[in-house]
C-alpha cells in the first residue's frame, strides 16, 4: 500500500507539471509532507466534541509535547536575605539615635564583649502612615550634616572650611566604628612622648605578649583588662614600655577590671563627670581625656583650650597674624587666652568638637592624634 500511495502522488505531480524535473518533484513532495504534518499536529475538532473530550482522547505522547517546560527558580544565595522575605541585608546600615551631649560611638565592653553591640537606642522604623514630626530626629546618619549647618548658621566664614574638609570621624561611617575604650586609652598612654613609628612598634609588641598561644596567621587582638592585671610589670616592660608607662597601663586595666570604669559609664555620664573620673587615672591628663572624648567616644561638644594647634587656628580664623604673634612673644605664651577661646567657641555649642576639628585645619596645623582615633 505504501508503494501504491507513493506512485499515486508522483502521478498527480507529473500531471500538474508535465515538464517538471526530478528536483521540482522532490520539492513538491517535501511541501506535501509539511502540509500533512501540519494537519496531523492541528486536527480540526469533530462537530459535537467538546474541548475537554479532545484533551482526554488525545494521545499521551502528543500531550506531553504541548506542555511547556518550566525553568526552575534560581537558588537564593546563602546568607543573603531576599526582597520577598522582607528582611534587611546583612550589611545594611542601621541608624542609631544620636545626642551631641553623650557618647555617640558604638562601644565595646573591654572585658566581656568583642562583638561590638552599640548601646545607643536604635532608630524607630519608618511608618508610611505615621505623619512626620516637625522636628527631625537626630541620628548617626544626619548628625554631621546637622552640626555643619549649625556652625555655618553661627558664623558664615566657616562655610569654606566645612566645604573643603569632610569630617569622617563624625560621619555615619565613622560613628559605626566599634571602639574598645580600654584599648583606646591604653594606646594613648603607650604613644605619649614617643614618635608615631615607635608607638606603633611598642603597641605591636605589647599585644604580642598576650597572643603567644594564638594560631599562626591569626590576627592578634588587644588584651582584656583582666589579662593585663594578671601580667607582671617586668613582663610588660619587655614590650618596650618604661616603668612608669607599665604602671599606668596596668593601673588603667585595674580600673576597668574592678568596674570603676565601664563602657556603660563612658556612654551615659555627663561630660564633667566623665572627665573627672578619667583624669583620676594615673597617666591620663586633661588633653588626653579631651582627645579620647572627641575621637574615641565621638562626643560632639568637646573643646580643648590647652591645645596649641587649636589656639593658632582660632587666631588665624579671627584674622590675626599668627606669625607676628609668635615672634613678638617669648617663653611660654599663647596665641589666644583661654577666656577668649571659650567666649568665641561658646555659640558653636553643642558641636564644638567639629569646630575644634576645623580650627586645626585653618592652617593645616592638625595635631597628630591618629593613635587616639
Amino acid at each position: 500500500m505504501a508503494v501504491t500511495r507513493q506512485s499515486s502522488r508522483l502521478s498527480d505531480q507529473e500531471g500538474l507539471h508535465p515538464s517538471g524535473t526530478a528536483d521540482t518533484t522532490t520539492s513538491a513532495m517535501s511541501k506535501a509532507r509539511k502540509r500533512k504534518a501540519s494537519t496531523l499536529r492541528s486536527p480540526s475538532p469533530p462537530q459535537g466534541v467538546t474541548k475537554r473530550q479532545q484533551l482526554l482522547t488525545a494521545p499521551t505522547k502528543r500531550r506531553t509535547k504541548d506542555v511547556p517546560q518550566v525553568s526552575p527558580s534560581p537558588p537564593h544565595k546563602t546568607g543573603v536575605p531576599t526582597i520577598e522575605g522582607g528582611t534587611k541585608p546583612r550589611n545594611a546600615k542601621v541608624a542609631r539615635l544620636a545626642d551631641p551631649n553623650v557618647t555617640n560611638a558604638a562601644l565595646l565592653s573591654p572585658e566581656t564583649s568583642r562583638g561590638g553591640v552599640a548601646l545607643n537606642k536604635m532608630e524607630e522604623p519608618k511608618s508610611p502612615t505615621k505623619q512626620p514630626t516637625a522636628k527631625r530626629k537626630l541620628t548617626t546618619e544626619n548628625l554631621l550634616g546637622t552640626a555643619c549647618a549649625h556652625l555655618i548658621s553661627v558664623d558664615e566664614r566657616i562655610r569654606p572650611l566645612v566645604e573643603r574638609h569632610h569630617c569622617k570621624i563624625f560621619s555615619a561611617e565613622g560613628l559605626a566604628e566599634k571602639i574598645d575604650p580600654f584599648e583606646s586609652l591604653a594606646s594613648g598612654i603607650i604613644s605619649q612622648q614617643v614618635s608615631g613609628a615607635a608607638a606603633k612598634s611598642i603597641k605591636a609588641k605589647f599585644v604580642a605578649l598576650f597572643s603567644a598561644n594564638e594560631a599562626d596567621g591569626q590576627k592578634m587582638v588587644f588584651p582584656r583588662p583582666s589579662d593585663v592585671v594578671a601580667c607582671s610589670l617586668e613582663k610588660l616592660r619587655t614590650a618596650g614600655l618604661s616603668q612608669r608607662k607599665a604602671e599606668y597601663v596596668k593601673g588603667l586595666a585595674e580600673k576597668f577590671h574592678s568596674g570603676e570604669l565601664s563602657a556603660r559609664m563612658l556612654l551615659e555620664a555627663p561630660y564633667e563627670e566623665l572627665v573627672e573620673k578619667l583624669i583620676a587615672v594615673r597617666g591620663l591628663g586633661q588633653w588626653s581625656v579631651e582627645m579620647f572624648a572627641c575621637f574615641g567616644l565621638k562626643r560632639m561638644d568637646v573643646f580643648s583650650v590647652g591645645d596649641l594647634g587649636v589656639q593658632r587656628g582660632m587666631a588665624a580664623f579671627m584674622g590675626r597674624d599668627v606669625a607676628k604673634l609668635k615672634s613678638s612673644k617669648g617663653g611660654k605664651w599663647k596665641y589666644m587666652s583661654e577666656k577668649e577661646m571659650l567666649d568665641i567657641s561658646e555659640p558653636f555649642a553643642p558641636y564644638r568638637s567639629l569646630f575644634m576639628w576645623l580650627m586645626w585645619r585653618v592652617e593645616d596645623s592638625f595635631t597628630d592624634v591618629s593613635t587616639l582615633e
